[in-house]
């Protein structure tokens, strides 16, 4: 946010909810903001509303309905090439130059304690958890054990047997949340730097909305959650479940 940082290229301080659009003419610093402000919604935050709005609360429905799913995000056509220029590449770009712009920062949060300033340093905390739990997932899921790319009708099984234990729990309860918020107000953020919504009351109402979102991110990934603790317990392993009829998983 503009005014939580004296000392960030092209902002301007400002006392209140206002943020300032980021101004042209600030060479490359401009145009790698530019683009780490993009890339926080197109693709990040696409792939963050496609993965927990739509492929984890299939675990709603069971655990066919969740092997279905992987098993569709899988079989996409140049799916490596999606993952890596439409994922990976970009969330790399934004959490890295997102720490370089907070490393670069000077957070006045115990000066001037607005709720301006406190919701620009909850982004920055929750950016750096989200961040940590992506890379810690992505590890367990995708490389450590079974890929559940090669063997989707095995996901419900693997990320229940991480649900159900404690500390694994409230791990993803974390990264939910930290991931929700940073995702819900970087669209407020977003729509403000590149003054698609402008003026202090229309953000207030925009940024209603986004806290709106946050809340659904976070219900719908919480319901999502419940559904692996609830369900009996499901086999994981790279043989004989990933060749069984989906009809038979239940």
């Amino acid at each position: 946010m503009a005014s939580a940082s004296s000392s960030a290229p092209g902002t301007t301080k400002y006392e209140g909810h206002g943020v300032a659009p980021l101004r042209a003419g600030e060479g490359i610093s401009f145009t790698l903001r530019r683009l780490h402000s993009l890339t926080g919604i197109i693709p990040v935050g696409a792939f963050l509303f496609e993965h927990i709005l739509i492929s984890n609360t299939t675990a709603i429905s069971g655990p066919g309905a969740y092997g279905r799913q992987v098993s569709f995000l899988a079989n996409l056509p140049l799916v490596f090439l999606l993952e890596l220029f439409g994922i990976w590449v970009p969330i790399a770009y934004h959490a890295l130059y997102g720490f370089y712009i907070w490393y670069r920062g000077e957070g006045n949060v115990s000066s001037y304690a607005w709720t301006g300033n406190w919701m620009y340093t909850a982004q920055r905390w929750t950016g750096g958890i989200a961040f940590a739990y992506i890379v810690w997932h992505v590890t367990t899921m995708r490389f450590l054990g079974i890929d559940l790319h090669q063997h989707p009708f095995d996901s419900f099984g693997k990320v229940q047997t991480e649900v159900l234990q404690p500390l694994y729990f409230l791990f993803y309860i974390v990264g939910l949340i930290a991931a929700s918020w940073h995702f819900a107000y970087g669209i407020w953020l977003f729509t403000a730097k590149w003054g698609i919504v402008s003026g202090e009351k229309a953000q207030k109402r925009f940024l209603a909305l986004c806290l709106v979102f946050f809340f659904v991110l976070t219900g719908a990934g919480l319901a999502s959650l419940t559904a692996f603790r609830s369900r009996p317990q499901q086999p994981f392993d790279s043989g004989p479940m990933n060749d069984r009829n989906i009809t038979q998983v239940r």
